[in-house]
C-alpha cells in the first residue's frame, strides 16, 4: 500500500474515531440533562402531592403567612406551583403583590417583574421554583430586605 493510501485510510479512521466520540459524548450530555429534568419533575410532584395531602386535610396556607406575620407577599415562579399558590391566596387576607418571572409582564391577575427590575417592598417573597432554590435565594437576598421562603419549606411546616 502506498503513501497517500495509507494517509487516506488513516485519515479516515481518525475521523470516524473523532465522529464517534463527539456523538457518545452528545448523546451523554443529552441523558444527563433529561436526568436532570427527569428529577425536577419528581420533586415538583412530590410538592404538589404533599399540598394535596394538605388540602385533604381541611388545612390553608394562608394561617401560615398571617401567623408569621406576612401579609404581603411576592411568588417567584409564575408557572403550574405559583399558579396554584396564586389561586389558594386570592381570597384570603394575604396580598399578593406581584409576581416574579425571568420575563417580566402581565398576567391577567398579577403584574410580573424581572429580577432585573425593582422588586417593591413585601413581607416575603415565596419561591415556588423546585430547583436551585439556593441560588434563588441568594439573588434575591440581593434584592429585597424581607424573608424569602420555599414553598416546599411551607408546605412541611403546615
Amino acid at each position: 500500500m502506498d503513501g497517500k493510501k495509507y494517509n487516506i485510510i488513516l485519515a479516515m479512521l481518525i475521523g470516524g474515531i473523532a465522529g464517534k466520540c463527539l456523538t457518545v459524548k452528545s448523546e451523554h450530555k443529552k441523558a444527563e440533562q433529561i436526568q436532570a429534568l427527569s428529577e425536577k419533575h419528581l420533586a415538583l410532584f412530590l410538592m404538589m402531592n404533599q399540598w394535596v395531602r394538605i388540602k385533604q386535610d381541611g388545612k390553608k396556607l394562608a394561617p401560615y403567612f398571617t401567623g408569621h406575620g406576612y401579609h404581603k407577599i411576592a411568588i417567584y415562579g409564575m408557572s403550574y406551583a405559583g399558579e396554584t399558590l396564586w389561586n389558594e391566596l386570592k381570597y384570603s387576607s394575604i396580598e399578593i403583590a406581584y409576581g416574579i418571572e425571568r420575563a417580566a409582564g402581565r398576567y391577567s391577575y398579577i403584574d410580573i417583574l424581572s429580577m432585573e427590575e425593582s422588586l417593591p417592598e413585601v413581607d416575603a417573597v415565596v419561591v415556588t421554583a423546585i430547583t436551585f432554590f439556593d441560588q434563588i435565594k441568594q439573588a434575591l437576598t440581593e434584592k429585597v430586605s424581607c424573608p424569602v421562603i420555599s414553598l416546599e419549606e411551607i408546605l412541611n411546616e403546615v
